[in-house]
């Protein structure tokens, strides 16, 4: 059951995290917002694909927004 969570989990958690952080803070990391939660969306409907652009998202992505976010540039 754990196995077969994952996928989901990590699709809600870069979902959920990605619109929690502030615009500023996508712009500061020359990011768009719009375009990850779309591509997170996306990628939900399929399974491999969705946990890449998750994954991708959380060990890159998310590093850059939040270091901006604590005004590390």
């Amino acid at each position: 059951m754990v196995v077969l969570a994952t996928p989901l989990v990590l699709t809600l958690w870069a979902l959920l995290d990605a619109a929690r952080r502030p615009e500023w803070a996508w712009a500061l990391a020359g990011r768009r917002r719009v375009v990850w939660l779309a591509a997170i969306l996306f990628g939900a409907m399929t399974v491999l694909l969705g946990v890449a652009i998750s994954t991708l998202y959380l060990l890159r992505v998310r590093r850059e927004v939040a270091a901006a976010e604590e005004g590390r540039l």
